[in-house]
């Protein structure tokens, strides 16, 4: 990259970056939770579930110490929930070897829980000044299409040479150059739909749009298909409240509470009977609204049964199969974190 694209990158940025609340005191505690959660995840979206989480987790001690299901809570809705328990393991390590300092140097970040090269370049170069490169997808695009690169950006050696490329013309203000690519692929060199080339700082050097193959660019593996999973959930409300049930401690979702369900698409005979057969008595079935949640290699096809029981089924001998458990509908809301995928069905357990 030459010098006077990064200054005009810089200029640009200067000029037009969004006024973001991690980018306000910027130590290496607040970036790196900011860049944890954006992952995967889009930035307004963010934002709310930032601020509560730094109030509720204002330094790396709270996190260290947070109970789980309460740290669940609070990214609640986020997704990807491995992303917080490898922060609070990352955390822990800092308790124990940092004296509970958040470090800004990459050496020992790239050490820590869930931090990879991005994140670590991304915490040491603008929380420490460290003239280190935070290549992400956005940064693959917007060098590839700046350079007319055909190279696979989801091959390693395309990554390092990209890294390789940055760490070389790095300037003196690393963390804002850094944040200047993210910035540009986030709002200009887009992913999805037309570029905004006009606006772009780069439009009259990039060899993509001379050569008219932005639309060509960045070459990737195409994504693996995902598998469907198709599940019939039941609602079931009771005496004691609504029932859930705890997900396995690993996999898909480990530890996290859901709404029980079934495999398959089942009819309203078939879950009333299976409802029956694990020791409930229902009393009314309602048939609601289909959904879909897709996860990064599954999607769940959902089709939920809502239905209520007698109270006398609190007495009744439990088939072994039974592993749900009733809690009243205020405490789903405050105390028990349930994946999005669950959202449209919020309504009926929550008040």
């Amino acid at each position: 990259m030459k010098q006077k694209e990064i200054q005009s990158l810089l200029a640009w940025y200067y000029e037009n970056k969004r006024s973001l609340p991690w980018r306000e005191n910027p130590d290496a505690y607040r970036v790196w939770v900011s860049e944890i959660m954006l992952q995967q995840t889009r930035v307004e979206a963010v934002k709310p579930y930032y601020k509560r989480f730094l109030e509720k987790y204002p330094d790396v001690l709270a996190l260290a110490e947070a109970k789980e299901e309460e740290l669940l809570k609070y990214w609640e809705g986020l997704g990807y929930y491995n992303r917080v328990r490898n922060m609070q393991k990352a955390a822990i390590q800092v308790r124990e070897k940092h004296q509970g300092i958040m470090p800004a140097r990459y050496d020992y970040l790239i050490e820590l829980s869930g931090i990879g090269p991005y994140t670590a370049g991304a915490v040491a170069s603008i929380a420490g000044g460290e003239k280190v490169p935070a290549v992400d997808g956005n940064v693959l695009r917007i060098i590839t299409r700046l350079n007319g690169d055909y190279s696979n950006i989801s091959v390693p050696s395309t990554i390092k040479a990209i890294q390789m490329e940055l760490a070389e013309c790095m300037p003196d203000v690393p963390g804002d150059f850094n944040q200047a690519l993210m910035e540009l692929g986030a709002t200009v060199c887009l992913p999805n739909g037309e570029p905004k080339c006009e606006e772009c700082p780069w439009k009259s050097s990039c060899k993509a749009r001379k050569q008219g193959i932005i639309s060509e660019l960045p070459v990737k593996n195409k994504p693996v298909k995902r598998r469907i999973e198709k599940r019939t959930l039941i609602l079931l409300s009771g005496s004691r409240g609504i029932a859930l049930r705890k997900r396995p401690a690993k996999g898909l979702l480990a530890g996290m509470y859901e709404i029980p369900a079934l495999e398959g698409f089942l009819n309203e005979e078939a879950v009333l009977e299976y409802v029956k057969e694990i020791g409930y008595h229902p009393l009314h079935i309602k048939q609601i609204e289909d959904h879909v949640h897709i996860f990064s290699h599954i999607e769940w096809h959902m089709k939920a049964f809502l239905l209520r029981i007698d109270e006398i089924s609190d007495s009744m001998k439990k088939d072994k199969r039974n592993d749900f458990f009733f809690v009243e509908p205020d405490e789903i809301k405050d105390k028990f974190p349930l994946p999005s995928a669950f959202a449209p069905y919020r309504k009926y357990i929550e008040r």
